[in-house]
Parts: structure tokens; sequence; C-alpha cells
């Protein structure tokens, strides 16, 4: 049996991104998010994520991208920049973390808020993840279980991408070397989470391409997907051109939601008899 779960990812930070994550769920095939507690718009993805009781929802633990952390700043000086905000990207929070610039009790005490925040919104979570996939760092990771097992939060993603899949996507050798480090440290992470009882997907997809998927590369995961649970990571929304002002990814968001939309892989994932799921079903 193949079953695919497919998550959009940073649920809460934009309302072109939360209303796009909405549509393809509504009128496609994504069948799970994850909310940023710390981001802007997380009330308004709360709400909608209650209109849709039947869309999956975990918990984006953010601790980079440039945005504010759910404790006051004074608390959390260690995780911050000289704006008040979170290191932008996982290169710079990995340097300032192993070279012992972080107070570890802070970065605990954020990654609690941050989930009680999102438990206290009344939603019913179905796993964890995290912005730029800091949660499967090493030592990073302990801690994350440690929640995950404390807050009884039992599924987590694991981003192990196959090293030498692309789906058909020209990757440069940078994004390349990037994804063989970070499905080095999954691979780590799934063994860590098995040990705490914690249940993950086999597959995951949507590395390489990040943030640049489009109906033929989902076509062609599809085509490949093997036996047993698959995640597909994406990065759904609206306007693309307006939400590429605010943000400076370079991500393709109007494209990647039209990929779920796509009638042609909506057919291709009947003739396949592949089962949607969310992480509340494994």
């Amino acid at each position: 049996m193949k079953k695919l779960i497919v998550n959009a990812d940073d649920f809460g930070l934009h309302p072109l991104i939360n209303q796009g994550i909405i549509k393809g769920y509504q009128k496609g095939f994504i069948t799970s998010t994850s909310i940023m507690p710390s981001a802007p718009f997380f009330d308004e993805a709360v709400a909608l994520a209650k209109e849709n009781p039947q869309l999956g929802i975990g918990i984006h633990l953010t601790l980079v991208g440039s945005v504010k952390s759910v404790l006051p700043a004074a608390k959390v000086k260690s995780l911050l920049d000289e704006q008040g905000l979170f290191l932008p990207d996982y290169a710079a929070f990995a340097k300032r973390f192993y070279t012992g610039m972080i107070n570890n009790a802070e970065l605990e005490a954020e990654l609690r808020a941050q989930i009680e925040k999102a438990l206290a919104s009344g939603l019913n979570i179905t796993h964890i993840d995290s912005h730029q996939h800091t949660h499967v760092l090493p030592m990073i990771n302990k801690l994350v279980l440690k929640l995950c097992n404390e807050y009884n939060i039992n599924r987590i993603r694991i981003p192990k991408e196959g090293y030498t899949f692309s789906g058909g996507f020209q990757a440069g050798i940078g994004r390349k070397i990037g994804r063989s480090g970070l499905s080095f440290c999954a691979q780590m992470a799934a063994l860590a989470a098995d040990s705490h009882h914690i249940k993950h997907p086999e597959h995951f997809f949507g590395m390489l391409a990040g943030g640049h998927l489009n109906a033929e590369l989902v076509k062609n995961i599809i085509q490949s997907l093997p036996e047993g649970t698959s995640e597909i990571m994406t990065h759904p929304g609206l306007e693309t051109a307006s939400l590429a002002k605010l943000f400076t990814w370079d991500y393709t968001w109007e494209t990647e939601l039209a990929s779920y939309l796509d009638k042609k892989n909506l057919q291709l994932l009947r003739e396949k008899n592949i089962q949607l799921i969310n992480f509340g079903d494994l």
C-alpha cells in the first residue's frame, strides 16, 4: 500500500500563504500543514484550521527566518539578532549554537512556549516539524524528541530525501550538498525518533526542489512513490509576485499550489491507488 502526506509549510506566515494552503486542501490534494506559533498571522491560521478540521496541523518549530520569538526578546536574547528577530537561516543558527553562544535554557524555554501556544489554540496537533529543519540537527533533535514525549506529540517529520533522488529537478552542486547533509542528520534523527516511540513517514520528497516544485515534478514524485508512507513537503501560496517582495527565498508559491490542483496529478493518484493521509493517520 502506498500512502501520501502532502504537507504545506509556513502556515501563519502571511495571509497569501494561509489562503494558498487552504485552497490546496479544499480543491486539491494537500492533506496537512505546519503552523508557525511565532508567525504574524498565527491567529488567522488557527481560525482557518478550525474551519477545516480534517486538515492535519503540525507545529512548525521556528528558530530561524527573521521572525519574532513567542517569548519576550529579553528572555531569549541568545537566539535573536540585533533587531530582536531569529537569525536569518539554519547556517547562522548552527554556527551560533555549535560555538556555544546559545543559552540552552533559553532555547528550551522558547520551544516549549511555541508548543504550548499551538496546543492552547485548541487545534488537534498531529506532528512536529520545523522551519529549515532545525529539529533534526544533532543535539537540537534530542531536545525536540524529549519535548515530543513530554507533550504527547508522537509523530514527527524526518526530511530524509534519497541522496541521489532528483525527480527531474536540475539542482546546483551547493543545493545537492546541502540536501545530503540534511538527509544524513535526518537519518540519525529517524533512529532517535524510533527509540522514543515517535512515528514518522518512511520516505520524504521535496527537499532538493524545495520552493520550486511544479506539476511535472510532483507527477514524477507520484510516479516513483515507493511502498509505505511518504511525505511531500511543499510551499504553496497566492500571488507569487507579492510574496517575493516580502521574502527573499525565490519561491514559486503559485506554481507549487497549482501542482496539487492539477487534474492529471489527481487522476494519477487515483490510477495508482495512492491513499492520501495526514500525520494523524500514521
